[in-house]
């Protein structure tokens, strides 16, 4: 009775062991924002495959994927429904102490190049502010400005201005 408990536990383990392992990451194609807030879990115990064959920043179902935070007219605090996200960037960039983001600031066309430069520095210096705040090593932070100079939507109408305001988080290497 002894040996038969023995090899079933060793079964179990190696079974156990083998539905474990997981492949190298792969590059899959980022940008996808499917609108999932869920945070990305520490991998413990049950994986399924596909979880562990993206990378945490390129998985669509992770709230890491998403890589824009808007803001309002004029402005440049980071809106409440935007936190959780920058959050989950300072969580990421925590445990990948080799990690680096360029926050890129970005403004409608509306104002003057130089009012737009500077607002567009101050929109990546408040995401950046709040990734410093929360443990995120200075040295992996860089923000600068694009002002009106990249939009992201055409056009002279609200929608499109609201698409152009906003701050980009991009990580090197990407």
């Amino acid at each position: 009775m002894r040996k038969l408990y023995s090899s079933l536990l060793l079964v179990g383990f190696l079974s156990a062991c083998s539905s474990q392992t997981t492949k190298p990451d792969t590059k899959a194609d980022a940008g996808t924002n499917n609108g999932s807030n869920t945070p990305p879990a520490a991998t413990t115990g049950s994986v399924n495959a596909a979880s562990t064959t993206l990378n945490p920043l390129q998985d669509p179902n992770s709230i890491l994927s998403k890589r824009s935070v808007y803001f309002d007219y004029d402005s440049y605090s980071v809106k409440d429904e935007y936190k959780s996200l920058v959050l989950a960037h300072s969580a990421y960039l925590r445990s990948n102490a080799n990690a680096r983001v360029l926050l890129q600031g970005n403004t409608d066309e509306r104002g003057s190049r130089e009012y737009n430069l500077a607002l567009g520095q101050r929109r990546a210096d408040s995401v950046k502010s709040i990734l410093t705040l929360s443990g995120v090593k200075e040295a992996q932070v860089e923000s600068v400005s694009l002002g009106e100079e990249k939009p992201r939507a055409t056009g002279q109408d609200e929608p499109a201005y609201a698409e152009n305001r906003r701050t980009d988080i991009r990580y090197q290497g990407e």
